[in-house]
């Protein structure tokens, strides 16, 4: 990796970090900007939260919970307040205060635990989900796309703890980390069909970089990446050289994404033996970094 390493923003004194309400979450995950909010989700308790910018020390608004392990979500195009979740061990549709559709549920029947983890819609409409064993074996996650129609293709295996997946705003482009590997890699994606390229490696972090997590794509077309372990998150131009480097004062860093002015990450509590005060919080700083509009899912209703 080469080029020049600078920060993002002007750093003060706490790098401008706030939080953006009074909680703490045990593994805040899928930060999503969408409508004027930002969405985003407790892995392990099964919940899905939003919050407005500029709202105060409050808490956050739950949108749903499910009861399961819920990695993602994206919205549904047409269909306000109706998402599209990552959650236990498939894909489903769900309102608030309903109970979830199950869409598929591919690792419901695989010989050892496993879950959904990591999710998002391309720019085409189609969902992309990751999952993986429960106690992160090597070898058992996969990548899974759920079309338009509502069919669920698994499309990658042999992944280990898939994180991602995220795509350039064109949506030729998969990035998808292996976060148990340090490994982030490109796919081509075939526009009609959503067929995958072979991995291209785009990115291989050392061992004192932290784990990539969640990702994001700005409108420049460079790659953020939340860095779990390192307290950082790092920028990437689309040749995979780093561009920008952005402590965060809580080291879980596991998701990122702009909108409103502002650049937002959610952190953990969780594998902290003594979790420092910021540990669990969404935070924000302000950035003048904008990305595209969140992708939604477009079910085909032909």
């Amino acid at each position: 990796m080469t080029g020049t390493v600078r920060e993002e923003a002007p750093a003060t004194a706490d790098d401008g970090w706030r939080p953006c309400s009074s909680e703490r979450y045990q593994l805040g995950e899928g930060a999503r900007w969408h409508e004027g909010r930002l969405y985003f989700v407790d892995l392990l308790r099964g919940a899905l939260y939003s919050r407005a910018p500029g709202g105060g020390p409050g808490r956050s608004r739950r949108e749903a919970g499910l009861g399961v392990p819920l990695g993602a979500a994206a919205p549904v195009a047409g269909r306000p307040g109706e998402w599209i979740v990552a959650a236990g061990p498939g894909v489903a549709l769900l309102r608030s205060g309903g109970e979830p559709h199950w869409i598929a549920r591919p690792e419901a029947d695989a010989p050892h635990p496993r879950r959904m983890n990591d999710a998002a819609c391309d720019p085409r409409g189609r969902f992309w989900a990751t999952s993986m064993a429960a106690d992160a074996a090597p070898g058992a996650g996969s990548l899974h796309r759920i079309d338009r129609d509502g069919s669920a293709h698994r499309v990658l295996t042999g992944l280990t703890v898939p994180n991602g997946p995220v795509f350039d705003p064109s949506g030729d482009t998969l990035y998808l980390a292996d976060s148990a590997r340090g490994l982030i890699a490109a796919h081509a994606v075939a526009p009609a069909s959503g067929e995958l390229g072979p991995a291209r490696p785009f990115v291989r972090l050392g061992p004192d970089d932290g784990r990539p997590d969640g990702m994001a794509v700005d409108d420049r077309g460079r790659l953020w990446v939340a860095l779990w372990g390192a307290g950082r998150v790092h920028c990437y131009d689309p040749r995979g050289r780093l561009c920008a480097v952005v402590p965060v004062p809580t080291p879980h860093v596991s998701s990122v994404a702009f909108g409103g002015g502002r650049m937002y990450v959610t952190t953990a509590r969780h594998r902290l033996a003594d979790p420092d005060r910021l540990a669990g919080a969404v935070l924000a700083r302000p950035s003048p970094v904008t990305a595209p509009p969140v992708a939604c899912y477009r079910p085909d209703l032909r």
